[in-house]
């Protein structure tokens, strides 16, 4: 019985970095000898067990088998006879298929070390072609580390794969934990770009072209998941361009993601204002208040914050559309201006709002005999005072 680490943490320790988590493959074990040491089974679909101190993930040395479509569609066998390259043979890309020993040592069957030298995601084997989560991992490793590419080879294979109907098999949860990885990468617009040019994104999104400059500011201003996502699926494709007709509107829908309720319901409140932002300039102090109050933003103010992020990094980068887009006049059309003064309007009322104390107004109503409704009518009138800077 022989214990290798594998994966990411060799990976990771070739490039100098840390955080990696850690885990191991075993060789010429059974599940009854791991047992007999004291490891915990966890694995459902092959065996992995916990080790009885770290509880580090240990999964014994297997092969797989392709039987159907998707990323489960495959027969896992883990026995005693199954070798440390044919496990590693299994895996994605050749710098996630090496395996360090106990003393040090560096076994690398497929040149993960020669690409991490030259900076390329490479496929290891043409079994890379059975996983479509492979085109997501792929993309989202080009998003982490900013200086690879991904070689022809294996980009060709994504698109093959792509045309083949194999994403189609994808289930939300497994893109959502690969995009939302991705997205607070250090330069998740790269993502978007590689899933774009096999074809998987238009594939899986195509109701959601993606606005790169939103997320690009997004990104620099290390802004949280929540924001992140809703630059990209908040944003609208007729919106994106100004020299040509605006396309047919598909439905707007979220499918095939399943996301966590806290990204879904920043990802709504943000398409949900702007879809109004070019009224919100013009409206009265009673509109911004009621927006604001519609918008929960007493009760739940992060959710309402990060919607206006988003917002503002959306507005920004359709200015930046506009302008690169213009005739070379300095000043853009007061209209394409409106985006970004409706967020900023927002964002300011928003400010105010939160200064009002309203267990202060409750007391006020109270002390002038107020009752009932009249308490709530005279905490919307402090409101508004608040709003209108009175």
């Amino acid at each position: 019985m022989d214990v290798f680490l594998v994966g990411g943490a060799v990976r990771d320790g070739l490039l100098g970095l840390s955080g990696a988590d850690r885990d191991w493959v075993v060789v010429g074990a059974t599940p009854q000898m791991m047992r007999e040491q004291g490891y915990a089974p966890v694995g459902r679909d092959f065996p992995v067990f916990l080790h009885p101190q770290t509880h580090e993930e240990y999964a014994l040395a297997r092969t797989e088998r392709k039987t159907a479509p998707g990323y489960r569609g495959f027969v896992v066998h883990a026995a005693p006879d199954v070798t440390l390259e044919q496990d590693l043979s299994r895996r994605d890309l050749t710098i996630n298929a090496m395996a360090q020993d106990a003393q040090g040592h560096i076994i690398d069957p497929y040149g993960g070390q020669r690409d991490i030298q030259s900076r390329v995601l490479r496929h290891v084997t043409d079994a890379f072609r059975e996983d479509p989560v492979r085109i997501l991992r792929v993309a989202r490793f080009a998003a982490r580390f900013v200086d690879f590419t991904v070689a022809p080879d294996t980009m060709a294979l994504m698109r093959e794969m792509v045309q083949q109907g194999e994403v189609d098999a994808l289930v939300g949860e497994r893109v959502w934990q690969e995009l939302s990885r991705g997205f607070i990468a250090a330069q998740p617009t790269r993502m978007i770009d590689v899933l774009t040019e096999c074809g998987a994104w238009q594939r899986l999104f195509p109701q959601h072209p993606p606005m790169r400059r939103a997320l690009a500011l997004a990104a620099r201003s290390e802004t949280p998941l929540a924001v992140r996502a809703a630059c990209v699926f908040a944003s609208d494709e007729a919106a994106q361009t100004t020299d040509k007709p605006p396309r047919p509107a598909r439905p707007w829908v979220l499918s095939p993601l399943i996301l966590p309720l806290d990204i879904r319901e920043v990802i709504e409140l943000t398409r949900h204002l702007r879809m109004q932002w070019l009224e919100i300039p013009a409206w009265s102090v009673q509109q911004c208040l009621s927006c604001l109050l519609k918008s929960d933003a007493m009760r739940r103010p992060e959710r309402l914050l990060h919607a206006l992020n988003a917002l503002s990094c959306i507005a920004s980068a359709l200015a930046s559309v506009y302008h690169l887009t213009s005739t070379g006049a300095a000043a853009q059309p007061p209209e394409k201006l409106l985006p970004l003064s409706a967020v900023e309007r927002l964002q300011h009322q928003f400010q105010r709002l939160q200064s009002v104390d309203t267990s202060a107004a409750s007391a006020q109503a109270l002390s002038l005999g107020l009752r009932g409704p009249a308490i709530g009518e005279h905490i919307r009138r402090v409101q508004e005072e608040a709003l209108s800077g009175t």
